[in-house]
């Protein structure tokens, strides 16, 4: 799993990596940052990389602001339309996404979205899955807590975000961590929904400055090793969360 990585990078440390015909000779030969610089400086590689950074942080927040809302009340109200609206969520979890491809971009043209932020968090804002696992999550933890809190007058709101919120943290964390990673590497909707180089993002402008470049293998890494460098650090600072979240619940009896 690392070896891919470690290749990318020594790729990019190359001014002319193609001409090398084995591993020994690359990594013995001269590093070079200009790659990089290159990379950096040129082709809106820093409209592209902001973008991607917007786009992925607005859809992360969202799921996990409202996704959480409607996990909650999945998980802990009775109302008569519950079983309706989790097997709805459960059917969208079902349907391919290259099937809404075509409706979904009729849609955006339709509201006059092309081209905009709008286009490329609003669809994704709250996902069948985030709410699922949420709902199996909250659905876990004990409600002595919260019936508690109800009676010393606590609204639905405060409980939400006092008690039952914190105790999700580490769920939350790697809802945040998967919605950040899939939207920072999206290319099929952002290159459907984009045609102006100012919104494109970062899997998108990687594509054309491939197309743009031949196969410039040196340049090409240094973009893409720009490009993974966010997910790694984010996954690095919450891994304790994320390896938390999948061994032990947010409470023991």
């Amino acid at each position: 799993m690392i070896f891919p990585l470690f290749w990318m990078f020594v790729l990019a440390l190359k001014e002319f990596p193609e001409r090398y015909t084995n591993l020994l000779e690359m990594l013995f030969s001269p590093f070079t940052l200009k790659n990089y610089i290159d990379a950096f400086s040129s082709d809106n590689f820093l409209v592209y990389f902001l973008n991607s950074l917007v786009v992925a942080t607005i859809v992360t927040l969202g799921n996990v602001f409202f996704g959480f809302l409607v996990a909650y009340a999945l998980a802990r109200k009775n109302f008569k339309l519950n079983k309706v609206v989790l097997f709805t969520v459960l059917s969208v979890l079902i349907i391919p996404q290259h099937i809404i491809m075509i409706p979904l971009y009729r849609l955006i043209v339709t509201f006059g979205w092309m081209n905009t932020y709008f286009a490329l968090t609003i669809p994704w804002i709250v996902t069948s899955f985030g709410i699922f696992m949420l709902k199996q999550y909250i659905q876990q933890l004990p409600s002595d807590i919260e019936e508690a809190a109800r009676l010393d007058g606590c609204s639905d709101f405060k409980i939400i975000f006092k008690i039952t919120m914190p105790l999700s943290k580490p769920i939350l964390t790697v809802l945040a961590v998967y919605i950040f990673l899939t939207n920072w590497n999206s290319f099929l909707y952002p290159f459907l929904f984009t045609n102006i180089e100012t919104m494109r993002t970062l899997p998108v402008g990687l594509a054309l400055y491939l197309g743009k470049q031949t196969i410039d293998w040196g340049h090409l890494m240094a973009g893409a090793s720009f490009s993974s460098l966010p997910v790694i650090i984010l996954f690095l600072i919450f891994q304790r969360q994320v390896i938390q979240s999948l061994l032990q619940g947010a409470l023991k009896e």
